[in-house]
């Protein structure tokens, strides 16, 4: 995932190596470079989270039951339905880190598609910048991708058809409503919101020490920069 960032660093680099002229570093390079750093940050993002319990163990992007049913969660548990509700979560969590391999490919092609002007916006546009571009490219893609993978995972524990009856019982009090009256609807859009969430701090962190965070292709051009 950092090295979707560092492509942050990239693009500044890129700005200033167009600005000044540099002889050593041609347009065509520093876009090959900007965009092979994405490349390779977006198959280490897809890496993290889709690994065994990449969303279930991080307490960031673990995917637990919606705020509105709470109340009905409280009820199940003192029913001694505890074990059950921990298996839904577990196989919600699943299903997310099943599905958010489909997104590598989503996310190069987005690279692959990014404009001069795209660049300039994400160095422009503030400090989620390129999380909100990548967001842009390709939210509603993955939602459509994600869904499938979400709902055979989900199917497969008889738990989550009682979700959907929950799910619709509250809906109908207005204690629930859009994507959480159905479990693979609320399943992929938390996956994608934890794939966002990532992106966006590990921007964060790049912006605020990029050159702690630079890899050696980074330093290289700085060098060539300061001299």
């Amino acid at each position: 995932m950092r090295g979707i960032l560092r492509a942050l660093l990239l693009l500044v680099i890129c700005s200033h190596a167009w600005a000044f002229g540099l002889a050593d570093l041609t347009d065509k390079d520093a876009s090959g470079g900007l965009r092979e750093a994405l490349a390779q940050g977006a198959e280490r993002a897809v890496g993290q989270l889709g690994n065994e319990g990449g969303f279930l163990n991080n307490p960031k992007v673990k995917i637990g039951l919606p705020d509105s049913l709470a109340p009905l969660e409280g009820m199940l548990r003192t029913m001694g339905r505890g074990k059950d509700l921990d298996a839904l979560v577990a196989t919600m969590n699943k299903a997310a880190e099943q599905a958010v391999p489909k997104a590598k490919p989503l996310l190069v092609e987005a690279v692959k598609k990014m404009s001069v002007d795209d660049a300039k916006k994400i160095l422009t546009g503030g400090d989620d910048s390129a999380t909100r571009y990548f967001k842009d490219k390709t939210a509603a893609q993955l939602a459509e991708s994600f869904l499938p993978t979400v709902k055979e995972a989900t199917d497969k524990l008889a738990l989550s058809a009682q979700y959907n009856k929950l799910a619709s019982k509250a809906g109908q009090f207005g204690l629930a409503k859009g994507d959480d009256l159905k479990i693979e609807n609320y399943v992929t859009r938390k996956a994608l919101d934890g794939l966002y969430l990532m992106i966006a701090e590990e921007e964060k962190a790049i912006r605020k020490d990029p050159v702690g965070a630079a890899g050696g292709l980074a330093k290289k051009v700085f060098g060539a920069l300061g001299q």
